[in-house]
């Protein structure tokens, strides 16, 4: 992949989950354990239950609320959180995404994560892994009342942080986010070519890719 131009950069924006963690913990629980469980709690099918899911989760994919544990727990009347505890033990860093952190900290960049996880799925990935020390803020979009996908998200993102789009990296797995910030006006924007580590390789469309974090820090 080519070069960062890391003199025009001073801030660099992260998202978390499919960028620094491994998409795969998310992945298994939303299709895998959560049906399973959401099956077993309401005394249905597993076939049952994922025709009850599938069009919730359709209905919802990026908005607010389809990142908000409180909604869901509210919606199919189960606790979302404890249900997250069960799978905790997927939770994992992304391979060399600390060595990303630590080069991209030492180097003077502003680093800041934004993350459209709800506060209460953050700490729990933040119990078990430790970033928040790389981080001058961990900003969840739930902060706002907007997710990535949304153009007042970046206009809220601005007006709390003071950052320059012109001057910033934006690093996500997830296309419409991209796309979202592009539109803003971020400059520099990397896709993440394999999120999940047991899906393999993801089409990143008109996105570069970063496969190996260190090569992004080479020239740092």
């Amino acid at each position: 992949m080519p070069s960062l131009p890391w003199s025009d950069i001073d801030t660099v924006l992260l998202d978390m989950d499919g960028t620094l963690l491994d998409l795969h913990f998310d992945n298994h629980f939303w299709l895998e354990h959560l049906p399973q469980r959401y099956a077993e709690l309401h005394g249905i099918s597993r076939a049952m239950a994922e025709l009850e899911l599938q069009p919730l989760f359709e209905r919802h994919a990026g908005q607010l609320q389809w990142y908000c544990l409180d909604f869901w727990s509210a919606e199919l009347k189960l606790s979302v959180r404890e249900l997250k505890q069960e799978t905790a033990h997927l939770i994992a860093l992304r391979p060399d995404a600390d060595t990303f952190l630590n080069a991209i900290k030492r180097g003077g960049k502003r680093v800041i994560m934004i993350t459209n996880a709800h506060r209460d799925s953050l700490s729990l990935k933040l119990e078990r892994i430790e970033l928040a020390p790389y981080f001058e803020r961990l900003i969840s979009s739930h902060d706002y009342g907007f997710p990535k996908e949304n153009p007042q998200f970046w206009d809220a993102l601005r007006a709390d942080i003071g950052f320059d789009p012109a001057r910033s990296l934006f690093i996500d797995d997830t296309l419409p986010i991209l796309r979202s910030a592009r539109d803003f006006g971020v400059a520099h924007l990397l896709a993440v070519k394999e999120p999940d580590s047991r899906k393999g390789p993801k089409d990143t469309a008109e996105f570069t890719a970063v496969g190996d974090y260190r090569d992004l820090i080479a020239n740092l």
